[in-house]
C-alpha cells in the first residue's frame, strides 16, 4: 500500500529529527556554548539556531521563532552578539556536536549506514527549494563537515529547519499568531500545557488572551477545548505542513527514503527521547484541554 503525503512526510521529519535534537540536550553543547560566550539555555538555544543568518536582530528571530514568546527571545537577542559571533557560536556547536553524537553513538559513528545516511540527507538537501524556509536557506549556506556522523548532523539540521519554515508558512496561512499556534495545538491534544508557559514563555495573561481570540474565532469552547472547528484548523495546518514538507523526499525517490528510514531507526534507537515526538511519555500527567 503507498504511503499518503502525510505518512510519508511524518516519518521522514521524525527520522531527521530524531537525529538533530540531540543538540539540545547534550552536555557538550551548553559547555561549548558557555566557552563560546553564551550564557544560559535560552541564548545558546537561540544563537545557535539562527547564528547562520548572523547578528540579527531580535525581531527577526522572533520573526522566525513566533511561536516563542517575544519576551523570551530579547533576553537572549541581542545580547548574544555583545558576548560571542555567530562564527564562534556556529564553531562551537559543530565541535560539540562531533564530541557529543560520538559519545551516544559509540561505533555507530564510524559505521557505513552513518556515511550512507549522510548521502541521502545530502541528496534531499540539495532537492529542497529554500525560498520562504529562511532557517534552512542560512544553515545551507555552510559547508558541509567532512566527518559522516556530523555531517548526517548537518544534513537533518537543514531538513529539519526545513520543515519548520513550512510550518511557519501554514501557521501563518491560518492567521495564527505566535501565541495562539501554542493554544491551539495545547487545545487539539498535540502538545503538552507545560510548553505554553515552561517552553514558550508567554505568561498567564496572554495565553488567557490568545484563548478568548481563538474562542471567538470559533476555535476553542468557553473552557479553552478545542471545538470541531479547531480541530480541523489544526489539521489543515499539519496537512499544508505535509505537503510543502514532502516535495524533496519525492525527489530523492522512495527507495533511497526507505533506505535512509531502515539505516537511521538502529542510529536514532540509542540517542534521547525527543520533547516533539515523545512528549507523551515526557510528560505523562499531561491533561488535555
Amino acid at each position: 500500500m503507498t504511503e499518503t503525503t502525510k505518512q510519508r512526510a511524518r516519518r521522514m521529519w521524525e527520522c531527521v529529527e530524531r537525529y538533530h535534537q540531540l543538540c539540545y540536550w547534550a552536555p557538550e553543547v551548553r559547555e561549548s556554548g558557555a566557552a563560546a560566550g553564551l550564557r544560559g539555555f535560552w541564548m545558546n538555544y537561540f544563537a545557535t539556531r539562527v547564528a547562520p543568518l548572523g547578528p540579527v536582530p531580535a525581531s527577526v528571530v522572533e520573526s522566525l521563532f513566533f511561536y516563542y514568546a517575544p519576551a523570551r527571545v530579547r533576553r537572549a537577542i541581542p545580547d548574544a552578539w555583545m558576548f560571542s559571533t555567530p562564527e564562534r557560536v556556529l564553531a562551537a556547536r559543530y565541535n560539540a556536536m562531533d564530541q557529543a553524537l560520538q559519545r551516544e553513538l559509540g561505533d555507530l559513528a564510524s559505521g557505513e549506514a552513518v556515511g550512507r545516511c549522510a548521502e541521502i540527507v545530502r541528496a534531499a538537501c540539495d532537492a529542497a527549494d529554500p525560498v520562504g524556509r529562511v532557517l534552512f536557506a542560512g544553515w545551507s549556506s555552510l559547508d558541509w563537515p567532512g566527518e559522516p556522523h556530523l555531517a548526517l548532523w548537518h544534513g537533518c539540521t537543514l531538513l529539519r529547519e526545513y520543515r519548520s519554515g513550512c510550518h511557519l508558512i501554514a501557521l501563518a496561512a491560518a492567521g495564527l499568531d505566535g501565541c495562539e499556534s501554542v493554544v491551539s495545538q495545547v487545545a487539539v491534544d498535540e502538545a503538552p500545557r507545560e510548553w505554553i508557559q515552561e517552553e514558550a514563555g508567554w505568561t498567564e495573561a496572554e495565553s488567557a488572551a490568545a484563548v478568548e481570540r481563538l474562542r471567538r474565532r470559533g476555535w476553542v469552547d468557553a473552557n479553552g477545548r478545542a471545538t470541531a472547528s479547531g480541530v480541523a484548523g489544526r489539521a489543515d495546518v499539519e496537512a499544508m505542513t505535509d505537503r510543502l514538507d514532502c516535495f524533496h523526499w519525492t525527489a530523492i525517490g522512495e527507495n533511497a527514503a526507505d533506505a535512509l528510514l531502515a539505516d537511521m531507526a538502529p542510529i536514532n534507537a540509542v540517542l534521547p527521547m525527543d520533547d516533539q515526538i515523545d512528549w507523551r511519555e515526557l510528560y505523562p500527567a499531561n491533561e488535555p484541554g
